[in-house]
């Protein structure tokens, strides 16, 4: 038996330092949970002489992560530099040395984790990465665990926290994308270069996780269709708020008979979806599931605090398998091999905001298009706008996503059409 288990963590930044926040500040309580205290042993950072934000034991900073990967005396190694690489190359050579693995690192997971739980797995040792998506919300165990027995049909969500924020401030403010944008990057919310969040690439990150655990299939990343929110306008949302719905970025993976579809794209929610009160950096996942029924899971989707809660409670979770000799059991669960459906074939419906000569017959020439790919309406409206157009906005009923994307590529060629201003799916 041991009598403490030893920590180590590649990286001291947002996470990182959340994550020894933790460790040290509930130290005792931690220890009485686990049978034995939990000790962070050394933390590898780029740069040792960096100010950090927690105050830790003098030495416990070392430049060289493959200190941590080989010392014999360490049984857990905590990845939360985030990326592939280098973060593969130091899990696996981890691995290579009996080390456990947690991790927060959503894109290696999402592009590599498969073949990092197998390596794991036939090492038995345990692997666990819960803070990869959600921050401090806990949905990764229990896919894997409390909903085991249920087969999932649907999960689908907010998981990005900074896309949600824009879009909450956008709706409430009445402001434009790239004003709330700079604030998001003033306030820390988003990055200098926001790529990730605003063009979806984080959602997709994680519901490619999200999905390949819910599905116990293999994901391809590169399958999922992502759209991000950078075209959402003003008119959008006035109209949305008008129409009954609110506007929130996606992450979707639902269940067919035929296959999978896996997707990340901007959609209208009805006001009283459970989704559409998750506001600002809130995360919000639901899951839909037989026999259980619909599950959602709410909470702060990143931040020092949340996520380090995450990474804890998975060294928590591996400590007591070590301390019982049960290690090795929390492998990879994609044992299924599913098809991705294409976006195409999706059935879905549709808001279209198009400009067009404000002039007689032009409605019906619009609709005539719509009609010819079997796109039926549901509601349409139109007002006047400058220079003798108008704006018409329409939600169709029930269409397939391709008889969609046909009719707006003849509406866009029609002369009376000056543009088709935006189009996005509705999710009731």
């Amino acid at each position: 038996m041991k009598n403490v288990i030893n920590v180590g963590l590649i990286g001291c930044g947002v996470v990182g330092s959340g994550t020894a926040r933790v460790l040290l500040e509930n130290k005792a309580d931690i220890a009485k949970r686990v049978g034995v205290p939990i000790n962070i042993k050394r933390i590898a950072v780029r740069d040792v002489m960096r100010k950090r934000p927690i105050v830790l034991p003098d030495g416990m900073l070392i430049g060289d992560p493959y200190v941590i990967t080989d010392d014999p005396e360490i049984d857990i190694v905590c990845e939360l530099i985030g990326g592939v690489e280098p973060a593969r190359s130091y899990v696996q050579r981890a691995i290579e040395h009996g080390k456990a693995i947690v991790t927060a690192n959503k894109e290696m997971m999402a592009k590599v984790g498969h073949d990092l739980l197998k390596q794991a797995e036939n090492a038995s040792l345990d692997f666990l990465f819960e803070g990869s998506v959600g921050g401090g919300i806990p949905i990764i165990q229990p896919l894997k665990q409390a909903l085991a027995g249920n087969r999932v049909r649907e999960i689908f969500g907010i998981v990005n926290g900074t896309t949600n924020y824009i879009l909450t401030k956008m709706a409430r403010e009445n402001a434009s994308f790239e004003d709330v944008l700079r604030e998001a990057q003033a306030k820390g919310y988003a990055e200098a270069d926001p790529a990730s969040d605003v063009e979806g690439y984080d959602a997709q990150y994680k519901i490619a996780i999200l999905a390949s655990i819910a599905f116990n299939t293999r994901i391809d990343v590169s399958q999922i269709s992502v759209e991000g929110i950078t075209k959402i306008a003003q008119e959008d949302m006035e109209m949305a708020d008008k129409l009954g719905y609110v506007i929130k970025i996606l992450g979707i993976g639902e269940m067919k008979d035929e296959g999978l579809r896996v997707r990340v794209h901007p959609a209208l929610l009805p006001k009283d979806h459970p989704l559409a009160g998750v506001h600002d950096v809130y995360n919000g996942i639901f899951v839909r599931a037989d026999p259980v029924g619909d599950v959602m899971f709410y909470g702060r989707g990143a931040g020092s605090g949340p996520t380090g809660s995450a990474v804890v409670g998975d060294i928590i979770e591996i400590s007591r398998n070590i301390m019982s000799g049960g290690t090795g059991r929390l492998g990879c669960t994609c044992f299924d091999t599913k098809p991705i459906l294409p976006m195409s074939s999706l059935i879905a419906k549709y808001y279209i905001r198009l400009t067009a000569s404000d002039k007689p017959k032009v409605l019906a020439s619009v609709a005539g298009v719509f009609g010819d790919f079997d796109v039926s309406l549901e509601s349409v409206e139109q007002k006047p706008v400058e220079n003798g157009d108008a704006e018409i906005v329409i939600l169709t009923h029930q269409t397939i996503e391709q008889n969609l994307l046909s009719a707006l590529d003849v509406l866009r060629r029609l002369s009376v059409v000056t543009t088709v201003d935006n189009w996005i799916r509705v999710e009731d």
